[in-house]
């Protein structure tokens, strides 16, 4: 199946967040707190897969109360925090939403998303991604993650789905 008709069946578009809807880096502040920096254009581009009709959600290796705030202001409803095995929760937010594999994308980065890359309908890689992660995805971004991979990804979906409006002609 080539890319095109891959991204024309995404139905639930997934995310990693730290080296995907981040860039990575991890602030910690003197009484502990973590602090991290999302894209405002990656932000819209996951408002723009909503208003097609495409379910997001967020599965993420680690915890942090920061996500949950970026989850709540751009209404993603399905965040899985702390997932120890990617792939089991997964396999358990298709279960609860009814959706099959190949109608799923994942935005990986790094080693624990594999799995999950490899069970996907479309698997993608920002890019700077570890080399085994670019080795199994389907697309790699020309955007690093959290500088506007995410954005890229989702306006990708919608061009396959002949969603995305067109450029005004000048």
């Amino acid at each position: 199946m080539d890319l095109e008709a891959r991204a024309r069946g995404v139905r639930l578009a997934i995310f990693d967040v730290d080296g995907v809807m981040t860039d990575g880096t991890l602030y910690i502040g003197a009484q502990g707190e973590a602090f991290k920096a999302f894209n405002i254009l990656d932000g819209h581009g996951v408002k723009m897969l909503q208003s097609a009709g495409i379910a997001t959600a967020i599965l993420s290796g680690r915890s942090s109360e920061a996500v949950s705030r970026r989850a709540a202001e751009l209404a993603i409803v399905h965040v899985i925090q702390g997932a120890s095995d990617k792939l089991a929760s997964f396999d358990a937010l298709l279960a609860r939403l009814g959706v099959e594999p190949l109608a799923c994308a994942f935005v990986g980065d790094d080693l624990p998303d594999l799995e999950v890359m490899r069970n996907c309908g479309l698997a993608v890689a920002v890019a700077n991604a570890v080399e085994a992660v670019k080795g199994v995805a389907h697309y790699v971004t020309a955007a690093p993650g959290g500088r506007g991979a995410v954005r890229e990804f989702c306006e990708l979906v919608l061009r396959a789905q002949r969603q995305l409006e067109a450029p005004a002609a000048v």
